[in-house]
């Protein structure tokens, strides 16, 4: 009972922040971060207990999917070179340069420094795509954030597999190569047997909103977990599948199955991606008190926290505008 309950009170507070948020024109994310923030220090609410497992798998399929099922896939390939160029090039350019400042800056192996540049390199579009619909950007800009951050998720869980493989000594170059490659084939191949096999039983067998919704809300985790049981990336799965699906669904879904599909997954991505930003503002007590409790000066790491911002910052103006 007391788990939902506080998943209840999480979508409460949620849709309520978020529908002030947008009456007064400010950022939703960044509201709800910093009410996450507040909320953390008061003594009855509860620590968010953020596992990797409930973001991974949780939080992360449906989202991507949600996302995927929206996109024009004639819109990604008319932008693939910049898309690409961002989602895989900007990740790995980004790791390795926050990396290096990491190693320099702290008392810790290079790979573990990568390991954080990895985790910190695929930025968050949520909140930038937002802005940019808001302030009016060019329809091309909005389209290559979005299928960036389709892609650069998988890119970076990569490159975070690799460095802390690279920590138990047990990767080579030729390993890395061969993660890489595998983890998109394979993540590939997964997305388009699930879109194949999906798109064939909406086609021959579904006649009805109901069914059609729950196939739809099935498909993230049908695509994300047998890619991750073969070591593949389940993110590309994810994404492959909802891209094709989308794409095929004029032709396997009728207009009103459409329409419900949208609808749901639109309130499904409201709510979770708002949890995520409330969730994280939770965890700043936490990293608080586990920051008096290293054995490095607290302004050490604060500095180095606000150098790897930067860098993020400045690495990414460098590769869009070298």
């Amino acid at each position: 009972m007391p788990v939902a309950l506080d998943i209840v009170i999480l979508a409460v507070v949620v849709t309520a922040v978020s529908a002030l948020a947008r009456k007064y024109a400010l950022s939703a994310p960044l509201v709800l971060v910093s009410v996450g923030f507040v909320a953390s220090y008061v003594p009855f609410v509860p620590t968010p207990d953020l596992t990797p497992e409930i973001v991974l798998v949780g939080f992360l399929p449906p989202l991507l999917y949600a996302a995927a099922i929206r996109t024009s896939l004639i819109d990604i390939h008319r932008n693939k070179r910049p898309i690409l160029l961002l989602s895989v090039g900007l990740v790995v350019f980004t790791t390795a340069g926050v990396g290096l400042l990491v190693w320099w800056l702290l008392p810790v192996s290079l790979a573990a420094a990568l390991a954080l540049g990895a985790v910190v390199s695929p930025p968050d579009a949520v909140a930038a795509t937002a802005i940019a619909r808001r302030g009016g950007m060019p329809r091309r800009v909005v389209t290559i954030l979005e299928g960036e951050s389709l892609v650069n998720d998988a890119t970076a869980l990569v490159s975070l597999r690799t460095a802390i493989a690279a920590t138990a000594g047990t990767v080579s170059a030729w390993g890395i190569a061969w993660d890489f490659a595998r983890s998109a084939v394979g993540g590939i191949f997964v997305g388009v047997v699930v879109a194949v096999v999906v798109g064939q039983i909406r086609r021959r067998w579904i006649d009805d909103h109901l069914t059609d919704v729950a196939v739809s809300l099935l498909t993230p985790w049908v695509a994300y977990l047998p890619a991750e049981e073969i070591h593949a990336s389940g993110v590309l799965a994810v994404v492959v599948a909802g891209l094709l699906l989308g794409h095929q669904s004029p032709v396997i879904q009728s207009a009103s199955s459409r329409v419900f599909e949208r609808t749901n997954w639109a309130t499904i991505s409201f709510l979770l991606e708002n949890s995520i930003f409330l969730l994280i503002g939770g965890q700043v007590r936490t990293i608080a008190e586990d920051l008096g409790a290293s054995t490095l000066p607290a302004g050490r790491i604060v500095a180095a926290a606000a150098l790897t911002l930067l860098a993020v910052i400045v690495l990414r103006i460098a590769w869009v505008f070298p």
